[in-house]
């Protein structure tokens, strides 16, 4: 039924392995001659079937969601959402929670797309062609998985397709039970805190969900302390501070949109509070103009690097940005510090920190190591999935 890949002797070790990416470098032969975002069958070189998957001409040719050999319809994909909504289940997200990812790319199968659940909405972002001209099927899955409660699905693409693809499409609804005009923004729950998503302006699909579980941790450390959360966008760590009992937040971003935002959701869980300042600042000049001394600060910074090439620009960064960290920081503060930069990998990371505490010359103990939350698992045999890197540290 679909277009076989054929690979070299010896490359299919990789497939067994459950590695789901296949390299252009791996591949002997096409039968046929596929086009970008064809589901295609892997075989090793002898004609053995392997895999199912997408196939796109770059480096990483193939991308698997199938290791037997299927029909690829909506049946299909209902019973891998099916099994990823069990799984959110499984994690007993509590009822003061109404937002979640759905599926995390490799982790859940799907590679190359993010579903994020946001109080019966749900964000379609599909990183991969192939995956995006899948959405019709994966819309009615949806659908069946969700029942009545589903009130709309978004597809917000245009920004993380291959540029070839994303200038030809357009961020739409792509179900909606009603009228969408005054759908945003959109009131969710986390924690039992309250935040406004607006998955059409707002960064990502709407709002930082891999942060969940980190926020509740910052809350445990957080009561009487002046805190500051940099980087901050829509405010989450600012949120679980003040609610913690804080005496002074400060949320810093560069944008004024996510400044905007931060407000928005500080009134809309506190009113008026006399004990929040939010600031549209670059976050490097914040630091090192301001005299302010934090108990406790939060270092979330934007990935620095999105490849290879840019990895030891990025390590210098996050070097420079955590040496103004700690220099902020009251004896016995509390830093969270945080990577998202998949190439830049735990040890090097680490390795970063150590090498900023160092300049600073102050003493640094390790009390957490931080990663994403379990809504956002990783692939035991994809361990690139695990991009999200943090460290919680205390500065005497």
């Amino acid at each position: 039924m679909y277009t076989k890949v054929f690979l070299q002797a010896g490359k299919e070790q990789v497939v067994k392995r459950l590695h789901p990416w296949v390299f252009s470098g791996a591949i002997a032969k096409t039968e046929g001659q596929p086009t970008d975002g064809d589901i295609v069958e892997v075989c090793d070189k002898k004609g053995n079937y392997l895999a199912t998957g997408h196939f796109y001409k770059g480096s990483i040719t193939i991308k698997i969601f199938s290791y037997q050999q299927v029909t690829v319809d909506e049946d299909f994909w209902y019973h891998k959402l099916k099994s990823a909504y069990d799984l959110r289940q499984l994690i007993q997200l509590k009822d003061d929670t109404t937002c979640y990812r759905l599926t995390h790319g490799e982790g859940d199968g799907f590679p190359g797309l993010i579903l994020d659940y946001y109080q019966n909405i749900i964000v379609f972002q599909a990183h991969t062609i192939g995956m995006w001209r899948e959405k019709e099927k994966i819309v009615g899955a949806l659908k069946r998985v969700y029942g009545n409660s589903l009130l709309a699905i978004y597809d917000k693409s245009a920004e993380t397709l291959p540029d070839e693809f994303a200038k030809t499409v357009s961020n739409t609804y792509l179900y909606s039970e009603g009228p969408t005009d005054n759908i945003l923004p959109h009131p969710v729950l986390e924690n039992g805190n309250k935040f406004l998503i607006d998955w059409v302006t707002g960064q990502k699909t709407g709002f930082f969900l891999d942060q969940r579980d980190n926020r509740a941790l910052l809350a445990q450390y957080a009561k009487n302390k002046k805190v500051l959360n940099a980087f901050c966008y829509s405010g989450g760590f600012s949120i679980y501070a003040l609610k913690a009992g804080a005496n002074l937040v400060h949320s810093v971003d560069v944008s004024k949109k996510a400044i905007e935002l931060v407000n928005q959701n500080v009134a809309a869980n506190f009113g008026e509070v006399d004990n929040h300042k939010a600031y549209a600042e670059d976050v490097m000049g914040y630091l090192k103009q301001n005299d302010q001394m934090y108990d406790l600060i939060v270092l979330d910074p934007p990935a620095y690097a999105k490849s290879i090439a840019k990895r030891h620009q990025a390590v210098q960064g996050y070097k420079r940005l955590n040496i103004e960290g700690i220099k902020r920081l009251a004896k016995g503060g509390i830093l969270f510090t945080f990577s998202c930069s998949q190439v830049v990998d735990r040890e090097l990371f680490y390795n970063t920190i150590v090498s900023a505490a160092l300049e600073v010359g102050r003493q640094v103990r390790v009390l957490h190591h931080l990663t994403q939350g379990a809504d956002h698992p990783v692939n035991l045999f994809h361990p690139e999935g695990s991009y999200l890197k943090g460290l919680v540290l205390y500065v005497e």
